[in-house]
């Protein structure tokens, strides 16, 4: 390899005789490092996406919590006593009495 480093920086490699098969070596090399890039920056998307779907379910899981919180409030009974006073529905004074069945043995 006489000159060998001359030779490769003068790119004569690729205008030789044997320049065939560097030159589908440099396209394959070119090829996996377009492959590489696309790769990497499909990789690069997906993780945006993730990160931004943790921040939509951090915030849903805000609402859910709101949400139950306030259903919570509304299914007290102090709350739906006053709502029912504004239509003029009020709670009993006297507490309810349990009917009991008694069955008739023949």
């Amino acid at each position: 390899m006489k000159g060998g480093l001359y030779n490769i920086l003068r790119t004569k490699f690729l205008i030789d005789d044997d320049a065939i098969k560097h030159w589908k070596f440099i396209i394959f090399l070119v090829l996996l490092a377009i492959i590489m890039i696309a790769n990497t920056h499909r990789f690069e998307q997906k993780l945006f996406r993730i990160a931004d779907l943790n921040v939509e379910n951090k915030e849903l899981r805000s609402v859910f919590a709101d949400t139950r919180t306030e259903l919570m409030k509304l299914k007290m009974e102090s709350t739906i006593s006053e709502k029912m006073s504004k239509v003029g529905i009020y709670p009993p004074e006297v507490p309810p009495v349990k009917i009991k069945v008694i069955e008739k043995k023949e």
